[in-house]
């Protein structure tokens, strides 16, 4: 499975509801960090196929669900579980490897 762009028009049915946890990047289109870091979450997406969704939401074309999620730094990684959040990163620390651990205790 690969990483899919996700909305605030289907954040509902594509997150909210989805059956397993969900693993959110915040981005944005100038940030550097960003862009490094995707590589990891199609790797990651791939390797938890099944396990764990992985979607992408742009903050500037989505303002209104990164407000609701208090997103103040890019990239910002958040996990729900059951429509509920159960964990949160700011920033690309620890890579791959950082992802893994954030995701790690939830699937």
């Amino acid at each position: 499975m690969t990483t899919s762009d996700v909305t605030d028009a289907n954040f509902d049915a594509e997150v909210l509801r989805s059956s397993i946890p969900v693993l959110i990047d915040f981005w944005g289109p100038n940030c550097a960090p960003c862009k490094a870091i995707a590589p990891h979450l199609e790797t990651l997406a791939g390797e938890k196929d099944g396990k764990l969704k992985v979607v992408k939401m742009n903050v500037h074309q989505n303002m209104r669900t990164a407000m609701n999620y208090k997103i103040m730094t890019m990239p910002t990684f958040v996990v729900l579980k059951g429509g509920r959040e159960v964990a949160r990163q700011q920033g690309v620390a620890g890579g791959l490897d950082g992802l893994r651990k954030l995701v790690g205790h939830h699937l």
